[in-house]
């Protein structure tokens, strides 16, 4: 103790100029002083905001009954993945039949008037008939085919495959059961019904999503928006996943005063799961010469930073910026004088700092 009192009095009476500290190499071991090379950076560290993991609206689906039915069987459940157009669930539909036997109708219909029709031309081009006649042929043929189409998409829109319409036409065989079918490959998030159930028309029965692609949803505080700009970059906090912002809000949430930051996270990943609040950083690329250095490496006077600078006679001291901090680090820019090859003092600066107000200004 009394080795460093002694050292801080005899210090404090080192010549020194307003912007130098001259010290020797034998007080600057007294002092405790340790002095380090500077580590440049090109991300920096802006601020903490809290975050939630959603799912983009355009890869999340709710899958229901295009027809009033009852469900004869579910093949899924919640966290299941599923394949597209791979049979969810089982549905019995009486309107379901009434839909094929229209089908089958127009399908026979159009049959019968296409026959007519190409045997109409045929005699037509033979000068058997007049064109009047091969025209309403044409006519019939066109009306009859454009009913076998509304038909055939009525029971594609209840549910019904192209293969299973072909099967239809070819074994004209009805079937009450409808396959519920997957509209994407993804997963399985929900489960609204059970078996057994009576559903009416465009009832839900599950929730599927396509997970490749995630979103994070910041919120900003709104004093901090001007900070951040489209193209930063996020990190998720304790994890090396990364998301870029697409998005900056146009709005503030009342309850919160925050603004919504969107960002696209970064490739596919088992640990992150839709729904999940966490806590990201934001973290912005310097244009300028950026450093990281320790707490202590930091002096402040008057409002204002500076660091240490290690020359000839002592430090130099010059006035730094700061533009971010992390947990035991700061972020700095400074003059032309900072680079990354100079030595600043990383640990002692109190005692560095005494001596600098001391003689060349007062704190």
């Amino acid at each position: 103790m009394n080795k460093l009192l002694f050292s801080l009095l005899f210090l404090s009476h080192t010549l020194a100029v307003a912007n130098d500290v001259q010290i020797t190499q034998s007080q600057l071991n007294n002092l405790g002083i340790k002095v380090d090379t500077l580590k440049a950076i090109k991300h920096i560290p802006l601020f903490y905001a809290p975050s939630r993991i959603v799912i983009p609206p355009s890869q999340e689906y709710i899958v229901s009954a295009a027809q009033a039915g009852l469900i004869s069987k579910l093949n899924v459940s919640i966290g299941d993945s599923v394949e597209k157009n791979q049979t969810l669930a089982l549905l019995n539909s009486p309107e379901l039949l009434s839909l094929q036997r229209l089908y089958l109708k127009a399908h026979s219909e159009k049959r019968l008037a296409k026959t007519s029709y190409q045997r109409d031309k045929k005699l037509l081009q033979e000068g058997v008939i007049s064109n009047r006649r091969w025209q309403e042929s044409q006519s019939k043929y066109n009306s009859f085919l454009a009913e076998e189409n509304e038909a055939k998409q009525l029971l594609e829109i209840a549910g019904m495959s192209s293969k299973d319409i072909n099967k239809l036409a070819s074994t004209r065989r009805l079937s009450s059961q409808l396959n519920v079918r997957s509209p994407i490959k993804g997963v399985i998030l929900d489960r609204l019904v059970v078996a057994g159930e009576r559903l009416d028309i465009l009832a839900p029965l599950y929730k599927v999503a396509n997970l490749d692609q995630l979103w994070l949803e910041i919120n900003i505080p709104q004093e901090r928006i001007n900070s951040i700009k489209v193209g930063d970059k996020v990190l998720i906090e304790n994890t090396d996943i990364s998301a870029k912002i697409t998005l900056l809000g146009q709005s503030v949430n009342p309850k919160n005063q925050t603004i919504l930051a969107r960002a696209i996270i970064d490739g596919t990943h088992s640990t992150l799961r839709a729904g999940q609040n966490v806590n990201s950083q934001i973290i912005q690329t310097s244009d300028q010469a950026t450093f990281i250095v320790p707490n202590s490496a930091i002096a402040q006077s008057e409002g204002k930073a500076y660091v240490f600078i290690r020359n000839s006679t002592g430090f130099k001291v010059s006035p730094v910026k700061i533009i971010g901090k992390q947990q035991n680090s700061t972020v700095i820019t400074g003059t032309d004088d900072l680079t990354a090859s100079t030595k600043i003092a990383f640990k002692g600066t109190v005692a560095l700092k005494a001596t600098w107000l001391g003689l060349g200004g007062d704190e």
